[in-house]
């Protein structure tokens, strides 16, 4: 049976949008965090309609290694929707997220791996971040915004780099913001979720998508409607059935 036909153990799901430069290297990157390919992995890699030759770059990588996946978005529709839409794809009963810009280090991957033995989701928290003062700023006032609207508090939920089981799906919903509240809908799902500091690094190519309104002014939106799910949210509901038996 060929590699790509075998059901993997992990499924890495790697969003990108106009990264040509950063693909191949991405997925040596993945493949070596795992040695000699033990556990056996696929990488997933979305390309959210670039306009760049990221999809070729894609299709190069796919052809060198078949534990590669290429998927491609026929419009752009946000870094929520690649990472859902690799979920739907995936095959492995453990799912692996990272950012396709390289700022995730995926040697990190085996340690979040080895943490996911005592918790169901397990976020990655990026303590020295290689960022601009603009997205540290951001990230500050988001956290603290979250932790007054919801009640609850992760220090970096706007991290990508995760790891979890598949049963946390079963708690999430599709919505274009769900890459930044995803420890937090699983959280209140349920799931057990920790945090465990990574490494990050800076961008080397590309340009970053960042901007004030499409992260923390889309985020603040976003907030409100995850608050108001959270109240309406239905859970514990404790119930009996009632059996008739035959005669």
């Amino acid at each position: 049976m060929s590699e790509i036909q075998a059901r993997p153990q992990i499924s890495v799901v790697a969003p990108l949008w106009n990264e040509e430069d950063n693909v191949r290297p991405l997925a040596q990157q993945v493949f070596a965090a795992f040695g000699g390919g033990l556990p056996a992995i696929e990488l997933i890699l979305v390309d959210d309609a670039s306009t760049d030759k990221t999809w070729e770059r894609i299709l190069e990588a796919q052809a060198a290694d078949k534990r590669i996946r290429a998927v491609r978005h026929s419009r752009n529709s946000g870094q929520s929707a690649a990472l859902w839409t690799g979920f739907q794809v995936s095959r492995g009963d453990i799912i692996a997220t990272l950012d396709g810009d390289l700022q995730n280090d995926p040697a990190d991957l085996p340690r979040l791996l080895e943490a996911l033995q005592s918790a169901d989701l397990v976020c990655g928290v990026r303590t020295k971040r290689m960022d601009s003062a603009v997205r540290k700023i951001s990230s500050k006032i988001a956290r603290w915004a979250r932790k007054a609207a919801l009640g609850v508090d992760f220090r970096d939920s706007g991290c990508n780099l995760r790891v979890f089981k598949r049963s946390v799906l079963q708690s999430l919903f599709a919505f274009d913001g769900l890459h930044r509240f995803m420890p937090i809908i699983a959280h209140g799902g349920g799931n057990v979720v920790i945090e465990v500091p990574v490494n990050h690094r800076p961008r080397i190519a590309g340009v970053s998508k960042y901007g004030i309104w499409n992260r923390l002014g889309r985020g603040i939106c976003d907030l409100a409607m995850i608050a108001w799910y959270k109240k309406r949210q239905l859970k514990n509901i404790g119930f009996t059935e009632h059996e008739t038996r035959s005669r």
